[in-house]
């Protein structure tokens, strides 16, 4: 792990081949520590997955120059419309010239068209992007966890699936990478706030997501997970029903 800026304590780590996770630890009131994970996968065609609230901007910046230069990023791209997934996301799209939103259909047409000071690639559910040795597919995933236009990228050369607010786990002392339990700090933490939306396709939704038998979760929230990801997310659905 690299500490990229001393002031906000901002740390990459390669996650999977090519893929870093971008850490920024907070301090929330009343809600103890926190932290927000941006990843960017490094190709030919550069994408970098949630922007991170404006406010974090300039530091998760600093963590990309750290890797890549920012003007060669492709394709900004994230979940769905919430400040952490996408809140700077004109910030990158003015530092990266060559830089596009890359969302789900139903993002592009109710928020990011008229949002975004650059058009969006708008994604079918299951259409593949090309990053030259990486490939992303993206999925479609309404309301899951919360969301009408909520959806996932799945990186098919690492086996790795970026899926945002899914797993999200409390504290700033989360390793950048774990193969230990996820499923009952992240269920602790969502208990009380009750954010998912409890939707009637929830389990159909998670079953397709393990149906692409990720080895890594890149969670937006605490540690980036390794390990049987299918297994892991039909416990997911087990603990929603339940």
């Amino acid at each position: 792990m690299t500490v990229t800026n001393k002031q906000s304590a901002t740390n990459v780590h390669e996650v999977a081949e090519g893929i870093y996770r971008i850490n920024t630890p907070v301090a929330i009131e009343g809600a103890g520590g926190f932290s927000f994970n941006q990843y960017l996968i490094v190709d030919d065609e550069p994408l970098l997955f949630h922007t991170g609230p404006r406010k974090l901007f300039p530091f998760v910046q600093e963590a990309v120059a750290s890797i890549v230069p920012v003007a060669t990023l492709r394709y900004v791209s994230f979940s769905h419309v919430e400040a952490d997934e996408c809140g700077s996301l004109n910030e990158w799209l003015e530092a990266a010239p060559r830089a596009v939103p890359l969302c789900g259909s139903i993002a592009a047409m109710v928020s990011i068209g008229d949002l975004a000071i650059r058009p969006p690639r708008a994604l079918a559910d299951g259409e593949r992007v090309s990053l030259g040795k990486h490939s992303v597919r993206w999925l479609d995933a309404p309301h899951v966890p919360h969301g009408w236009d909520c959806g996932f990228l799945t990186e098919e050369r690492t086996s790795t699936l970026l899926c945002g607010d899914l797993f999200t786990q409390g504290g700033t002392d989360c390793p950048p990478v774990t193969e230990a339990d996820i499923l009952g700090p992240s269920e602790a933490f969502r208990r009380p706030l009750d954010y998912f939306a409890h939707g009637k396709n929830t389990r159909a939704t998670l079953e397709r997501l393990a149906a692409t038998n990720p080895t890594t979760l890149a969670c937006m929230h605490g540690s980036a997970w390794r390990g049987d990801g299918a297994k892991l997310l039909l416990a997911l659905a087990d603990a929603l029903d339940a």
